[in-house]
């Protein structure tokens, strides 16, 4: 097998997130979750599959579900913030929480800090152990690290670098045409 070293060249032509793929027991359990816990809607998906599976889409993503009978049960077990999981932000983290209560769905919450503003977090599974998150997250601004005043950890830097490099530029130029494209 040959390696191709890859250094120094741009990268990819990504636009955003399309989708995630997830496996399931019962595509039909996890697809009434998204729709009515997360408020994702069911769409068309291409008729070539050839295996159980549904499409649904919101918020600008879509979740795709895979059948997978064989997939071992799910056991319950605790609702870990650093374990992996998917996030979506919410516009009222009280009312998610009173919701959840309400399903009987168990959920853990945590607050995230910096500079004085706060993010609420709320942790909770899917019927397949997948965990989501939903928060406030918009309150930290996105900042590129190459703005940032502070010295790292076991490091010699003195003060952050003076200029941007590509990355930071793009997530800029990015940012930029989000602010654009707001209607007011």
């Amino acid at each position: 097998m040959e390696i191709e070293e890859v250094s120094n060249c741009e990268a990819l032509p990504l636009l955003s997130l399309n989708h995630v793929s997830l496996l399931c027991r019962s595509v039909w359990t996890s697809m009434r979750f998204y729709e009515e816990v997360l408020g994702f809607v069911l769409i068309k998906r291409p008729s070539s599959f050839n295996f159980n599976g549904a499409w649904l889409y919101s918020y600008g993503i879509g979740i795709h579900l895979i059948e997978s009978p064989a997939m071992e049960d799910y056991e319950l077990r605790p609702i870990n913030p650093k374990d992996n999981h998917i996030s979506f932000q919410c516009t009222d983290v009280g009312l998610v929480k009173r919701r959840l209560q309400d399903m009987g769905m168990r959920y853990v919450t945590a607050v995230v800090e910096d500079d004085g503003v706060k993010v609420d977090q709320v942790f909770f599974h899917d019927p397949d152990g997948y965990m989501i998150e939903l928060c406030n997250c918009e309150n930290i601004p996105i900042i590129p690290i190459s703005a940032c005043s502070f010295k790292p950890r076991g490091s010699s830097f003195k003060k952050a670098p003076t200029s941007c490099g590509f990355m930071e530029t793009l997530m800029m130029e990015s940012l930029s045409l989000d602010m654009m494209n707001f209607s007011f």
